[in-house]
């Protein structure tokens, strides 16, 4: 009886697959993210969009927002800190806001 013993490159090729789908089973069920847009105008005038942002992550508003709309199925929080910190304005979904004097930096999904 001969033993039949697969080649190199198979064995590389299926470890490669194998360690790929765990990776991708690993991470995908820890990462969530709000569905929709929120959109802003930042106090230059220059708008931004977020697409589908990921919950619980700080996102940077370039330069400040001087306006928002929060079209995404969470509550966005806003927060005068570029790093989320301290007490923040909620926005609900499908809802938007001007701000004053004070523009937010940061805001937190989820």
């Amino acid at each position: 009886m001969r033993l039949v013993r697969p080649r190199g490159n198979v064995v590389r090729a299926a470890i490669a697959l194998g360690t790929a789908a765990a990776l991708f089973c690993g991470l995908s069920t820890g990462a969530q993210a709000a569905t929709g847009d929120f959109t802003y105008v930042n106090v230059n005038g220059d708008d931004f969009t977020l697409h589908d942002p990921a919950n619980g992550e700080c996102f940077l508003l370039v330069s400040g927002a001087r306006s928002a709309a929060n079209h995404t199925n969470a509550t966005a929080t806003l927060f005068a800190e570029q790093s989320c910190e301290g007490s923040g304005l909620t926005m609900p979904p499908n809802t938007s806001a001007s701000f004053g004097g004070a523009a937010p930096h940061g805001v937190r999904f989820g």
